[in-house]
Formats: C-alpha cells, sequence, structure tokens
C-alpha cells in the first residue's frame, strides 16, 4: 500500500512526445561549440550551420534512446555510499553551485567560498539519505579561470560519497581528468565505478552551451555520467504554462541525449529537471512552488517514460531566512517528485531559489526527506506481524491498547516516525528548553559534525596530488 502519484496519463506522456519530435524537426535546437554540429550533420539530422541550428529526426532521437543504459551504478570513492540507479526509494543530492552563503557563525550573507564547500560537504557526509554530493557553493575565493575545478575536486576531497559537477571550458578537462584519476587510482576504475559525474544544463530555450558541451562530449573518453538538467523558468525562458515548459524541457533533455550517445554510444546518462515559474509581478524566478512540484513530478515521469534513471530537482524554496516558509516550500516541491518515483532529488541546503546555501538547512532538509519518505512508504498491512482480528477481540470495547505486545512491536517497527529535529516536548518542557526549534537542533549537530573527525579522509600523497594539480591550472589556465 504504497504511497504514489501519477501525474500524467498514457496520453498526456504520448503527446509531450510527439510534441517534443515535432519541435526537434520543425523548429531545431541552437548548438554552439565545435564538436555536436558535425557530430549530428554526420547522423542524418539538418544542419545549418550559419545559424548553429540542427533539425533532430525522430530516428536519431529512437536509436540515442535505445543506446542509453536503463541501469547502472552510480558509484562512489567509499563503496559503501554506492547507489544504483533506478532505485526503489528516492534519495537526495546536495544543491549546487549557489552564489551566497549565509555565514554559519555570523549570520553574513556573503559570496561562498572554498571553505564554505569544505563544511557543506562535511554536514552532507554525515546525511543517510544523501548520496550524491555537488559543489554546493561557488569558490569565490579561487581564480576564475580554474574555479570550477577548485570546486570539483573539493567536493571530492571532502565528501566520499558520488560526487557530481561541472566545468566550464574545454582546456579545464586535461586538469579534471588528472585529478579523477587520482582520486579514483586511474581510467579503469573511472569507467567501471562511475565514481563521478557531470552536470549539464542546456541553456533556455532550446540552446546549447558551446563550450561546456565539447568538454563533455571529451570526456565520454572517461564514460562519466551526465545529469542532463534542462531549467527552462515558465514565463520567461520557457512558455507561460506548465505543460508547454514540460514539453520544452523535455526537447532540450532528448537534444542533449542524442549527442551524448553520438559521441560516445552506451554513456551512462540521468534524465534530470530544474523547472521553475517566473513572478509575474517582478521577472524574478521561482522554485519553491506548486508549480515547480508539479514540472518536477511531469518530468520524473517523462523519464520513466523513456526508461532512463530519472532526477529532478526539489526540496527547493524562495524563502529569504530559514523558518517557516523554507520548510513548507520545500516539503511542497519535494513531496510531488518523490510520489512519482525519483530516484534522486536535487536540493538541499539552498534557500533564495537555490542561490544561497545554508549549513544548518542541510540538516532541516534531511528531515523533510525522511518525512515525504515515510509518507510514500505507505501503509503496511502486515507491519509488527499484527493479527489484526485476534488484536481488537483480545481488546474489546473500552480497553486500550498500550500493553499489548503488538503496541511494544510497533514502536519498534519504524512504522510510526519519530523524527530527529522536531520537537514533541511538553509545552512546560519547551519551554524550559529555551524554545528550541528544528533549526535549534541542527545548529547543534552542524557544531558537532564540524569538531569531530573528517571522515573517509584522502590520503595524504593524493592530497598533494590534487594541489599540484589546482596549483598547475591556476597557473596555466588564462580567461578565454
Amino acid at each position: 500500500m504504497r504511497f504514489t502519484a501519477r501525474l500524467l496519463s498514457d496520453s498526456d506522456r504520448e503527446r509531450i512526445h510527439l510534441d517534443s519530435l515535432r519541435i526537434l524537426v520543425e523548429v531545431g535546437i541552437r548548438f554552439h561549440g565545435t564538436r555536436a554540429l558535425p557530430l549530428l550533420k554526420a547522423a542524418g539530422a539538418h544542419v545549418d550551420e550559419a545559424a548553429g541550428i540542427a533539425r533532430i529526426p525522430a530516428g536519431l532521437v529512437a536509436d540515442a534512446l535505445a543506446a542509453a543504459p536503463r541501469s547502472f551504478v552510480l558509484g562512489a570513492r567509499n563503496p559503501a555510499f554506492d547507489f544504483a540507479v533506478p532505485s526503489a526509494v528516492t534519495r537526495y543530492a546536495i544543491d549546487g553551485t549557489a552564489a551566497f552563503t549565509i555565514d554559519f557563525e555570523t549570520g553574513e550573507r556573503r559570496y561562498g567560498t572554498s571553505h564554505d564547500i569544505r563544511d557543506a560537504l562535511r554536514v552532507f557526509q554525515a546525511i543517510d539519505e544523501g548520496v550524491m554530493a555537488w559543489a554546493p557553493t561557488v569558490a569565490s575565493d579561487k581564480p576564475g579561470p580554474s574555479r570550477a575545478l577548485h570546486e570539483f575536486l573539493g567536493m571530492a576531497r571532502w565528501c566520499s560519497k558520488h560526487g557530481q559537477h561541472e566545468l566550464h571550458r574545454v582546456d579545464q578537462v586535461p586538469y579534471l581528468v588528472d585529478g579523477l584519476r587520482a582520486l579514483a587510482g586511474g581510467d579503469e576504475t573511472l569507467r567501471a565505478r562511475h565514481p563521478y559525474s557531470l552536470i549539464y544544463c542546456p541553456v533556455a530555450p532550446l540552446t546549447h552551451d558551446g563550450a561546456m558541451l565539447d568538454a563533455y562530449i571529451e570526456l565520454g573518453a572517461l564514460d562519466l555520467p551526465v545529469m542532463i538538467m534542462p531549467m527552462p523558468v515558465a514565463g520567461t525562458t520557457g512558455p507561460a504554462s506548465l505543460f508547454g515548459t514540460v514539453c520544452q524541457a523535455n526537447v532540450e533533455a532528448l537534444s542533449a541525449i542524442v549527442v551524448f550517445e553520438l559521441a560516445h554510444p552506451g554513456r551512462p546518462l540521468v534524465y534530470s529537471s530544474a523547472t521553475g515559474s517566473a513572478d509575474f509581478r517582478t521577472g524574478a524566478f521561482l522554485g519553491g512552488t506548486p508549480e515547480m512540484g508539479l514540472q518536477s513530478a511531469a518530468l520524473t515521469e517523462m523519464g520513466r517514460h523513456y526508461g532512463l534513471p530519472a532526477s529532478a530537482a526539489g526540496c527547493t524554496s524562495d524563502a529569504r531566512e530559514p523558518g517557516p516558509e523554507a520548510v513548507i516550500e520545500k516539503i511542497m516541491t519535494t513531496i510531488p517528485p518523490v510520489a512519482a518515483g525519483a530516484d534522486i532529488v536535487v536540493g538541499l541546503g539552498c534557500i533564495e531559489g537555490d542561490q544561497a546555501l545554508i549549513l544548518e538547512q542541510l540538516l532541516v532538509d534531511a528531515e523533510v526527506a525522511r518525512l515525504c519518505g515515510r509518507l510514500v512508504a505507505g501503509i503496511d498491512p502486515g507491519a509488527a506481524g499484527v493479527d489484526l482480528l485476534a488484536d481488537i477481540a483480545e481488546v474489546g470495547p473500552g480497553g486500550h491498547f498500550l500493553a499489548q505486545p503488538s503496541t511494544r512491536r510497533a514502536v519498534r517497527s519504524g512504522e510510526f516516525y519519530v523524527p530527529r529535529l522536531i520537537g514533541r516536548h511538553p509545552y512546560e518542557a519547551w519551554l524550559a528548553a529555551g524554545r528550541p526549534s528544528m533549526y535549534t537542533g541542527a545548529r547543534e549537530e552542524v557544531r558537532r559534525i564540524l569538531a569531530g573527525p573528517i571522515a573517509d579522509p584522502l590520503p595524504d600523497h593524493v592530497i598533494d596530488e590534487l594541489d599540484r594539480i589546482l596549483a598547475a591550472a591556476d597557473r596555466d589556465l588564462l580567461e578565454s
């Protein structure tokens, strides 16, 4: 009796697919860069080289979907954290590359740094529900040309779970490859275990970033998985309708799948999305809305429709500070993709439309994840081994069940969720404790984690090699 949701009917999914095919062949997709268009032209797409637009026939889409693996394992530096997709349960990724952080000690809103990446990943390491690390904020203290490398390799240093991040330029590729080789112990392990992957976001509407796409095609030689995450915003970079934005996101995802599978057939891909909507009063991006949750659910279902591992953004909020608004919005945007069966929900730790990292929010979001997980787990008719009729007959009318053996078993069965951060004290005890909230407990736990030992530390010789690689990147890479 699992709680699930089905937003799209069979005919809805088929309509999205057919409309997407029409857009791909009649409107086309603009590809910047040097590598995608020749691949597409050689495969039979109609390419307007002057405009940089490829019109992709349905047959290429079908071939690419057939080539993409239906299942694989997102490995981890510590194999105990390996995560197979598709998954029977939803797990979580930390949010990525927020511009700002709220300083844990001072409360100051400032640009993120490499130290914030370190602290956030140490907290994320302790979250059982978290399976995919990402650099959660920018490393504004590092040089621009090599910043993405500091973020990627810093994430990998401070967390031993599966790691995902991005590159921006082709000239960053050799340094990342050297760093990943040092972390994994060689190319064979990188290809076989997939401990690291790439996040790729097409540029809405219907455009691909040339430098990033060229870099990712080159990295296909190491079989690095790619999470393809279209990000159209309904009303600005997407149509002012949820259905239209879902369709456009699907088009952008399919176009990326075609290119990656043409370049390296059989490359592991995760179908994902991070759509939002516009605040029509200001034009601002909104991510903590019912509409965002609905779009994430719909696109999760499209990923399943294609038989691919499916992820979605969720646990998102537009709140300007931690508190009830953030929690409400995060629950509202988590339940739809979880109920739709997403393998991974991306979003832990940030507010302000994914632009502000907060350490204690990571642990509050983990509580949200556990609550949503309990909700979709549903009701087990055989929980705690209860003979329902015998139990009720023994108690009879007017009795109580507190002394029943089945009650004692139920307390330990997991059917009744016991929160870690939500206090259930009597009122007087709550007052005496200083009126604690979810965030009070989360801050205490952050302090405990950061004061403790580093989990799964890298050997000194690997750290030295990463430092050498990053120093070379800082020295050699020039602004283009």
